[in-house]
């Protein structure tokens, strides 16, 4: 029997930045329950994503272009990165690499997902993956640090089996507290 899709983010606009590591996977599954649930949802790609989940993917689940670079346009004159802020209730970066985390946080943007966020105007949500070493090195715990001081919000990492083959803190959170950590912040913010 068929039961009806929830259907409480209808009218929201959410951007979801999906950088270069293996749990990019996982993100298929946050988008494509957004989208169920009513959400309108703009992919941008690193180009070290698009090595682990290929543009196309995010295209069907979302019915829309995938941005992979910061300079594409539709339209002559169209500057596409604040016209996608200005419209969001909210940002996801996910899988957040200790690479994007150290750009973010000194104000870096040099591609598309970098961009979107330093020009945010609306909650940015981190989903942080990647080894447990690179999790603990003191650099990254600062940019961690920073962020959050900067009302950044950070959802995980957990601590489990890591594509390295070792156990430890810096699993990216499961596609299911990743949406929460999204619908609370939209619940919150309310819509533009």
């Amino acid at each position: 029997m068929l039961h009806m899709l929830q259907q409480d983010l209808t009218n929201y606009e959410v951007l979801v930045g999906v950088c270069g590591g293996i749990s990019a996977y996982k993100v298929c599954e946050v988008v494509s329950r957004l989208v169920q649930r009513g959400a309108g949802v703009t992919v941008a790609m690193t180009a070290a994503a698009r090595h682990f989940v290929g543009p196309l993917t995010f295209q069907a689940l979302t019915g829309r272009e995938v941005l992979t670079d910061v300079w594409e346009s539709e339209k002559a004159g169209d500057v596409q990165h604040i016209a996608l802020t200005n419209a969001a209730n909210a940002i996801l970066v996910a899988p957040a690499t200790a690479n994007i985390i150290g750009k973010i946080a000194s104000g870096i943007a040099d591609e598309v997902v970098t961009t979107l966020v330093i020009s945010a105007a609306c909650p940015v949500i981190l989903a942080p993956a990647m080894n447990d070493r690179m999790w603990k090195n003191p650099i990254v715990q600062e940019n961690v640090a920073k962020l959050a001081r900067l009302c950044y919000q950070m959802v995980g990492p957990a601590e489990g089996w890591l594509a390295c083959r070792t156990i430890g803190q810096g699993r990216m959170a499961e596609p299911d507290q990743i949406l929460q950590a999204v619908v609370s912040h939209l619940h919150a913010a309310g819509k533009k």
